[in-house]
Formats: structure tokens, C-alpha cells, sequence
């Protein structure tokens, strides 16, 4: 199995149907003949909103994803990535990179050092052995805690590549966590009592799926 059949399949797994994105990027073209629905772009700030949307709308049980063209895509990409981080949306990025040996040589643009202080991780793809664990990360915390991007940059000259063996890859789990039970019959005693209550509620309600009656 190569590179981007592999990216692909782990996508199908996690549950993605549709991968928004701006050519050139290989994965795109893996994913649409693995099922999942190419969306193309005409600007690339316009794609990551749409993949920002997708997550939003489902209250982050389908990641939105978006996929960019290295150099110039991946810059034009920045300010929808940074604006996800601001507003805790979970996006999977995946950015495509120059080849390996070229990733590092200035002035060619690096995704993962430019992008890290605005992401909640920014991994680069190094081995194909290692497709399964970086994208297992990125999906945990995509799934978990505080929302934000998740950032995987995939080298152009890694597609070509094998992976080594089968694809062992297990979907990301959430973890189910709650605040301590007297602090909540505290708050619920509060409100309970109020004459005039208001509940000033931040989107955190809306990603917990918290407006459900108990």
C-alpha cells in the first residue's frame, strides 16, 4: 500500500466523507478513489472555513478536513488555521511539503515551523512507517480537550513510498471527562434559587452537546 492509499484509508476510518482542498495535493486524489468526496476550492482560506464548518455544525463528530497545495497554498492557508485555533475548532490540515531534502533549505516554506504556535499539534510525515502513529496523535487531539487544528504536512516525495507491512490503524477515542458532582449541585442549586437566571454559555456547550435535558 502507498503512501497516500494509506492517508486515505486512515481518513475512512476515522469517518471522514468529504476532504475539502486547493490542487496540487496528492491525498486528494487518494481519497476520491478510496470514496471520500474531493470538494475543490478556488481560494484556500475559503476551504479551511468550509472544513471549519463541518466541524462546527456536527458539534465536532465529523472532523472537517482540508488539504493544500506546499509553498504557496500552505501560506494562503494561515489565517483560516490560525482563526480555528483561536476559536477552538478541530480541523485536520494537511498541508503538502517539499521533498525531505529539501524541507529545510530556506526560503522554501515549512508548514510545521510555521504553523506550530497556532496549531494544537504540527507533525511532519518523515517515514511511512510511522503514518499510523502520526495520524493516530492527530486525530487524539482533534478528539480531545481544548478544539483546535491539528496540522500533519505530508512530503511530496513520500507518495511514491510503501508502507512496510499491512496498515494497523485504530480510530482515535474520545475520552469522557466531567466536573467534580458538588461543584455541579452547587451551580444547580444556584440556579435553582435564582429569580432572574441567565446562562452565559460559550461554544463548549455546543461541542458537548450539553442543551439535551437530563
Amino acid at each position: 500500500m502507498k503512501v497516500g492509499e494509506a492517508i486515505a484509508e486512515i481518513l475512512k476510518r476515522e469517518g471522514v466523507e468529504i476532504i475539502f482542498g486547493y490542487p496540487v495535493n496528492h491525498v486528494l486524489e487518494a481519497a476520491a478513489i478510496a470514496g471520500i468526496r474531493p470538494v475543490i476550492v478556488r481560494q484556500e482560506r475559503v476551504g479551511l472555513h468550509m472544513a471549519d464548518a463541518m466541524s462546527r455544525v456536527s458539534s465536532g463528530r465529523r472532523i472537517g478536513v482540508f488539504a493544500m497545495q506546499h509553498g504557496p497554498g500552505s501560506e494562503n492557508s494561515m489565517g483560516g488555521v490560525a482563526q480555528a485555533y483561536s476559536e477552538s475548532v478541530p480541523i485536520l490540515v494537511l498541508p503538502m511539503g517539499y521533498a525531505r531534502r529539501l524541507a529545510h533549505i530556506d526560503p522554501n516554506f515549512n508548514s510545521v515551523a510555521s504553523m506550530r504556535t497556532f496549531t494544537k499539534s504540527a507533525e511532519p510525515i518523515t517515514s511511512p512507517a510511522e503514518i499510523a502513529n502520526i495520524f493516530r496523535r492527530a486525530f487524539s487531539r482533534l478528539r480531545n480537550g481544548r478544539g483546535g487544528p491539528a496540522l500533519v504536512e505530508i512530503p511530496v516525495d513520500l507518495f511514491a513510498e510503501e508502507i512496510p507491512g499491512p496498515l494497523v490503524y485504530e480510530p482515535a477515542i474520545s475520552a469522557r471527562y466531567g466536573p467534580d458532582i458538588a461543584d455541579v449541585r452547587k451551580a444547580a442549586a444556584a440556579l435553582v434559587e435564582a429569580k432572574h437566571p441567565v446562562i452565559y454559555a460559550g461554544q463548549g456547550v455546543h461541542y458537548a452537546r450539553a442543551w439535551e435535558p437530563l
